[in-house]
C-alpha cells in the first residue's frame, strides 16, 4: 500500500512538473503568436491603404463634378455615370459605356443601343475601389460622382444591414474623393 502511495505521489509530482514546464512554455508561444498577428494584420492594413492610394491617385484623373450638371438627373436610364445599388450582401454596379459614333451618325441608336452599352456588375464592398478605378474616363462624364440608392428589393427584416453596407459604401468612396449623390428613391421608381 504504502508502494501504490508513494507511486501515486511520484506520479502527481511528475505530472505536476510537466504541467508547470507546460504553461512556462504555453504563455510564450501564445504571445510570440500574438505578436506574428499583430505583425501580419499590420501588414495586411499597409498593403490594403497602398492599394486604395493608388486607386484614389487613378481616380484623381478624372474632373471634380459640377452639382448643377448631375442634380438635374430624374430618371435612372438618364443617369450615364457609373450607379450602385447597395444589398446587403453585395453592391451592384451599373456602368453606361459612351457610344462612340459620331453624333449625327445615321443608325447610331440602333447600332449602338444604351442596353447594350449598359454594364452591371455584382461586386463585394471590398472590391469597390479596384473596380471604380478601372473604369475608363468616358464613363464619368458628370465628373468624379457615383449615384448610391438602397436596393428597394431587399426583405424588411434586412434594411438595418442595407443601411449599415451603405454606410460602408459611403466612406469607400469618400476614401477615394468621390462625391456621393445619395439616389432619391421616389425618382428611382
Amino acid at each position: 500500500m504504502k508502494f501504490l502511495a508513494a507511486a501515486a505521489g511520484a506520479l502527481l509530482i511528475a505530472s505536476c512538473l510537466n504541467g508547470c514546464s507546460r504553461s512556462d512554455r504555453h504563455p510564450a508561444s501564445a504571445i510570440e503568436a500574438a505578436a506574428a498577428a499583430r505583425k501580419l494584420a499590420l501588414e495586411k492594413a499597409r498593403a490594403a491603404a497602398a492599394a486604395r492610394d493608388q486607386d484614389r491617385q487613378q481616380l484623381e484623373t478624372i474632373p471634380p463634378p459640377s452639382k448643377t450638371t448631375y442634380m438635374a438627373i430624374h430618371t435612372r436610364q438618364s443617369w450615364a455615370n457609373p450607379f450602385l445599388i447597395v444589398g446587403k450582401s453585395s453592391v451592384n454596379l451599373t456602368v453606361m459605356y459612351p457610344d462612340l459614333a459620331p453624333a449625327n451618325t445615321p443608325g447610331s441608336d440602333f447600332l449602338h443601343p444604351a442596353a447594350a452599352r449598359r454594364r452591371v456588375l455584382d461586386l463585394r464592398l471590398a472590391d469597390l475601389p479596384e473596380a471604380l478605378a478601372a473604369l475608363p474616363e468616358n464613363t464619368w462624364p458628370y465628373g468624379r460622382v457615383v449615384a448610391v440608392e438602397e436596393d428597394s428589393l431587399e426583405q424588411k427584416q434586412d434594411r438595418p444591414q442595407v443601411r449599415r453596407n451603405v454606410e460602408a459604401t459611403m466612406q469607400v468612396l469618400n476614401d477615394l474623393g468621390v462625391v456621393i449623390y445619395e439616389w432619391p428613391a421616389a425618382a428611382a421608381r
